[in-house]
């Protein structure tokens, strides 16, 4: 079993810095602000030949309320969770009520539990030891997480007893595998799939407060993520890997994304960036909106990204119990009017809060997802685009008919479909929109938006260098000149 070790203490001691140097990445979200963790975030992280899971986790304080009573209460399922405890104290503020209040219900785990000092690198280690030993947690492990001073040898003391990872030599081999295959296929660029670790990863986004969360838990059956009457209860993107139907998945929680001219703190600033990196990570958005308020501005916004980035989409329409008739129909109407350019996505109409409708999101996920990743041979293209010509030919331009040859697939995620010509700058957009609604109708395409991109054709001779000898070319020279004299006397002799 993998080790799995939950990072806990009050707010702003460095959990999330610390989080973020074991992890190697910067999953988690850092600044100078109290409480800005709030539900627990997982990270896969290695040491010496040993594969762990940490946790991160919002700051405890005992005398939480609200909001951060939710933080504390997911705090605490991950010490429940965890093979080893972290306990972080402030080594510049020095031993808190609050520290004390931690130290004890971490006593009481009956798990293997570290207490670590952080921010040491302008304080005596052996002060820091001392000064947190009323605590009865031992020795403090001092560090510096932000520079990573100490840190080898708090994962020594922690990971020190637990066995190396078994080599996986197969994982070398089906990488090489995977490399051979794309090398035979058609000029693919890097077809997205479902990871045997990641499964589909679905993000689900939306503005502040429509539900996201809340759809995220009853998908996965468990209060996984904070739920408040408050927009902007999520701050960062969580990862949440689980199984369904023997199908691995990847829910991906983001923070509600609000109008620029809104957006008045730094640390909301940090989570759009966060939200906005999840669509491009994600195989399967699953957009959210408030049926109660309808199509909304800034939802356009938001799904013009999501076609921008590629992703396959599915709309879920949240808070649609209790709507009248009358304000059913109005929203149908107002979905067909407004949302017609993204008329290839299942729209889904649901109640997150008591679970109506959200069994049926799995299934639009698989369809747009499919739809999204699917190879086809040049040959199935060509004959689509053949036929498409022959219905309706493309346009004249400058006396010409543009020509379009053959088509290939060149990418997925979105499907990208590469079509080869003479002339093809030149294609209209209507044009364009035309074979991409040919191409959907056929392949039976939902879910996912299509690209159309163009490549005319080169010429055979273009940047090769003049091969004609001095004779060839005085020769070719004196044809030009008799030609010019003869029509010179006729052009006389006319007049």
């Amino acid at each position: 079993m993998v080790p799995v070790i939950a990072l806990v203490g009050r707010p702003n001691v460095g959990k999330s810095t610390l989080f973020n140097r074991l992890t190697k990445s910067r999953d988690a979200i850092v600044a100078e602000y109290a409480g800005l963790t709030r539900d627990r975030q997982y990270g896969e992280a290695k040491w010496q030949g040993r594969t762990y899971i940490v946790i991160d986790t919002g700051g405890l304080t005992g005398d939480e309320e609200g909001i951060d009573a939710k933080m504390a209460e997911q705090s605490l399922q991950a010490m429940e969770e965890a093979d080893a405890v972290m306990f972080i104290v402030d080594a510049r503020v020095g031993m808190t009520p609050g520290d004390q209040m931690i130290a004890e219900h971490v006593r009481k785990l009956n798990k293997r539990y570290f207490l670590v000092a952080n921010k040491v690198d302008s304080i005596d280690p052996d002060l820091a030891r001392a000064e947190f030993s009323p605590l009865g947690l031992g020795d403090a492990l001092p560090i510096a997480a932000a520079h990573g001073r100490g840190v080898s040898y708090m994962l020594e003391q922690a990971l020190g007893s637990f066995p190396k990872d078994v080599a996986e030599q197969d994982e070398a081999e089906q990488e090489g595998e995977g490399a051979e295959q794309a090398a035979e296929g058609e000029e693919l660029k890097r077809i997205p799939g479902p990871s045997d670790k990641d499964g589909i990863k679905i993000a689900i986004i939306g503005r502040p407060n429509v539900g996201k969360s809340t759809l995220v838990n009853r998908m996965l059956g468990e209060e996984r993520v904070i739920v408040y009457d408050q927009a902007g209860t999520t701050r960062d993107s969580i990862y949440i890997p689980f199984e369904r139907g023997e199908e691995k998945y990847t829910l991906i929680d983001t923070a509600g994304v609000r109008r620029r001219g809104k957006i008045f703190e730094a640390v909301e600033k940090f989570s759009v960036v966060k939200t906005l990196q999840a669509i491009q990570d994600a195989n399967v958005v699953i957009f959210v909106m408030d049926a109660r308020e309808g199509v909304v501005e800034h939802d356009l916004n938001l799904l013009g990204f999501v076609l921008d980035s590629g992703r396959a989409l599915v709309i879920a329409l949240n808070k649609w119990d209790g709507m009248e008739p009358g304000e059913r129909d109005y929203v149908k109407t107002e979905l067909e009017r407004r949302l017609f350019f993204v008329d290839f996505a299942d729209i889904h109409f649901i109640s997150a809060k008591h679970g109506t409708g959200v069994g049926n999101l799995y299934k639009s996920v698989q369809s747009s997802f499919q739809s999204a990743v699917t190879r086809w041979p040049t040959s199935r293209l060509t004959q689509i685009l053949e036929d498409a010509v022959r219905e309706h030919q493309p346009p004249m331009v400058a006396g010409r008919r543009i020509k379009l040859r053959y088509a290939h697939l060149g990418g997925a995620n979105p499907p990208i479909i590469v079509i080869h010509g003479n002339q093809v700058d030149a294609v209209p957009k209507s044009y364009s929109r035309y074979l991409e609604n040919t191409y959907r109708r056929v392949l039976k395409l939902v879910g996912t938006p299509i690209r159309i991109e163009y490549k005319g054709g080169e010429n055979p001779y273009e940047g090769k260098k003049n091969t004609l000898t001095d004779r060839q070319v005085n020769k070719k020279r004196r044809l030009m000149s008799h030609h010019k004299k003869a029509e010179k006397k006729r052009r006389d002799k006319k007049r």
